[in-house]
């Protein structure tokens, strides 16, 4: 089971339709392919982990499956942008509180461990922050100046959602969970921002292929046993 948002939903936003579409070769629709079983993927569009978590909670008790891939963050680091170009010197805080969510993603790997099912985490693919700063301020110039105010540098975009992204890797050591590292294979592109959508954030076509191909390496490595006869780890 896929418990997270739009990245595992594989929503990406199409250029010439200049809307968000789901990508019918997403990376849990191209994992499919490869292992034995089925997989339920349960992640929703705009999904926080506090939203997820009581949908993943009903979803494990109703399917029982055998390993949930929980994949959350890049909404519950996100903040009401909109809010923040009118208001740019009050108080805002993040859609989900940055030790809520530590506490929140460590009770759902309790929770899949107490139906005795294996969770996995996946770390955040790394955002454009130019990108994304662009996109959350609508190329409005008044935005972006009172945006750039609360913020005070476009880098600390970036900063904050590195933050979150760490906190999945302490939660991950501190429980025993396994995660894959799908930040370190973007990463390991000098100019990883072309696997990115214009909004900055989602993955895009072969985004959705590096993460498709990070996950197939951590299932041959850790449980070959699901992947289908032959055991090949690229698409045929």
């Amino acid at each position: 089971m896929v418990s997270g948002d739009s990245i595992s939903k594989g929503v990406i936003y199409d250029e010439t339709k200049n809307k968000y579409v789901v990508l019918e070769d997403n990376y849990v629709s191209l994992l499919q392919k490869k292992l034995k079983g089925a997989i339920h993927n349960t992640a929703r569009f705009g999904n926080t982990l506090v939203k997820g978590l009581t949908n993943l909670k009903k979803d494990v008790l109703k399917d029982r499956p055998n390993f949930v891939l929980i994949e959350y963050g890049g909404n519950d680091c996100d903040f009401n942008w909109n809010e923040i170009a009118e208001q740019p010197d009050a108080e805002h805080s993040p859609k989900t509180d940055f030790s809520m969510f530590e506490k929140m993603l460590t009770e759902a790997i309790q929770f899949v461990r107490s139906q005795q099912i294996t969770p996995i985490l996946m770390s955040l693919p790394p955002l454009n922050a130019d990108k994304y700063f662009k996109w959350v301020s609508r190329n409005d110039p008044e935005a972006e100046q009172n945006i750039m105010k609360w913020l005070g540098s476009v880098t600390k975009i970036y900063w904050w959602q590195e933050r979150y992204n760490s906190t999945i890797l302490k939660v991950s050591e501190l429980t025993k969970t396994k995660y894959i590292d799908v930040r370190g294979a973007f990463l390991e592109h000098p100019d990883f921002t072309r696997f990115l959508c214009s909004d900055g954030i989602h993955p895009n076509q072969d985004g959705h292929r590096i993460i498709f191909d990070k996950v197939l390496e951590f299932m041959g490595t850790n449980y070959r046993f699901l992947l289908r006869e032959g055991g090949n780890l690229a698409l045929d």
